[in-house]
């Protein structure tokens, strides 16, 4: 009965072990794919464009785009669009809105982080302004544009001084004849010292006293978001790396923009001036908080803690498909079939308890034993092949290559690719390549969890401190 309990024992080791190196294996790749091509970074930073700078413009299809909704339309979700998308006027979302979307539009498109600085944060941060590839940009330059076309570049359209100069000189253009002065006390091209004061306000003094600027005046939400994190940063292809922001900073930093923006109204008037998706939460937030700046602070902080969460969950959910897909290809690449391994592993426990009988019975014990062995290969040279070979290592010589040491001669690779693909094809073992992939979908720490508690590990405690 104990023996028993002991095969049974090995085996569930044996297993766990197996599929705990497997799914490290799953995972590494999984990590290695995402710090390469920065998605998680890419994907924090696409959620921040769009809740702090709002919608991008949708200026067309790229061929990128083109290609993935042709492979799109190839699965069963043809339908579902690689980004969240909506009317021109409206833009469209730089999040992801497919598995597609997040591990090729999003490392392969246009980059949504912001450019890495190596200079520390500025003691005065530039005024608010659209970012460049935002609806808001486009409202932003057609009201200049409708304002006047010679102030557009020099006042901030959108602010109290751009509205007041365009109504003030379309009250003129309608009451003064074609090529008459807009003035009556000067001649054209004349102008009081108060009326070039004001047609000549400076980008950073309007910014300082609130109000929204062109892109090329000043740096998007995001952007100012970013000057408060950059001391933590370092740079990835000239972009920034940052792929997590506690929300307590978070806090803080848009704390700070209020202050140098003129205040938390202003910049909640601004926000919603640029239709930043941003400004809704902060009002309710400022509102709930009665005012005061304390209590907003923290507000803000667990808004944006539970935004966090809800984006972690969506994250998740893309890439365990992507899990599913490493899993498949891990098992099918190794020829993993649980089912084999678990009658390998109680074969060799019986071929071991076979051995200890010979050692202790003597020669006549031997004989089952031959039939494990090749044809006049000798019994004894056998047995240590095999003993010096456990079923574990046997994980890997189903895969198409192979490869042996030796201490004289080196590596020696071999090619099994017509073995490996007879195995793969032969019905007999998918269920056993079925029950790999599931348990590689449970992860890593699921089944070191059950090898420590299957094996008495303890865990290491933090704080505790020998007697």
């Amino acid at each position: 009965m104990i023996s028993l309990i002991s095969y049974y024992a090995d085996l569930a080791i044996g297993l766990i072990l197996a599929f705990l190196l497997l799914s490290l294996l799953v995972s590494g790749i999984n990590e290695g794919i995402v710090k390469l091509l920065g998605i998680r970074s890419k994907f924090l930073w696409a959620y921040l464009r769009d809740t702090l700078d709002g919608a991008e413009t949708a200026d067309g299809t790229s061929r990128l785009d083109r290609i993935l909704d042709a492979l799109k339309r190839l699965g069963r979700k043809a339908r579902t669009p690689l980004t969240q998308a909506a009317s021109p006027e409206e833009g469209r979302s730089r999040l992801p809105a497919s598995v597609l979307g997040v591990f090729a539009r999003l490392p392969f498109g246009r980059d949504p982080r912001p450019a890495f600085s190596r200079q520390p944060p500025p003691a005065q941060s530039p005024p608010l302004a659209a970012a460049a590839d935002s609806v808001a940009a486009d409202s932003v330059a057609a009201d200049s544009v409708a304002a006047d076309p010679v102030a557009a570049g020099s006042v901030a359209a959108g602010s109290v001084a751009a509205e007041q100069v365009a109504a003030g000189q379309a009250t003129a253009s309608a009451e003064v004849p074609a090529g008459a002065s807009a003035d009556p006390a000067h001649p054209a091209g004349q102008a009081d010292p108060e009326e070039i004061a004001v047609l000549t306000v400076e980008p950073a003094a309007v910014g300082a006293a609130g109000g929204v600027l062109p892109p090329d005046q000043g740096k998007s939400m995001a952007e100012l978001l970013h000057e408060r994190l950059q001391e933590i940063d370092h740079a990835k292809r000239g972009r920034t790396s940052i792929a997590d922001i506690p929300p307590a900073r978070f806090a803080v930093a848009v704390m700070e923009i209020a202050i140098e923006h003129g205040g938390v109204e202003a910049l909640m008037r601004d926000l919603d001036a640029l239709k930043s998706p941003f400004s809704q939460p902060l009002k309710a937030v400022w509102d709930r908080a009665s005012h005061d700046l304390e209590a907003f602070g923290r507000g803000v902080e667990d808004w944006f803690d539970g935004e966090m969460e809800r984006l972690s969950l969506l994250y998740r959910r893309y890439v365990r498909w992507v899990l599913v897909g490493l899993g498949l290809i891990v098992t099918l690449a190794f020829g993993m079939d649980s089912l084999e391994y678990g009658k390998t592993l109680l074969r060799d426990n019986a071929y071991r308890g076979a051995v200890t009988a010979f050692g202790q019975s003597g020669p006549q014990a031997l004989e089952p034993l031959r039939e494990q062995c090749e044809p006049g290969q000798d019994p004894y040279v056998c047995v240590t092949d095999v003993l010096s070979t456990p079923a574990f290592v046997k994980i890997f010589t189903n895969a198409p290559v192979s490869v042996t040491m030796d201490a004289a001669e080196g590596p020696a690779w071999a090619w099994h690719g017509g073995d490996w693909w007879q195995r793969l094809t032969s019905p007999g073992h998918w269920p056993g390549y079925l029950i790999t992939l599931i348990a590689l979908l449970f992860g890593a720490p699921f089944w070191w969890d059950i090898l420590r508690r299957l094996s008495g590990l303890r865990a290491r405690t933090s704080g505790s401190t020998p007697s």
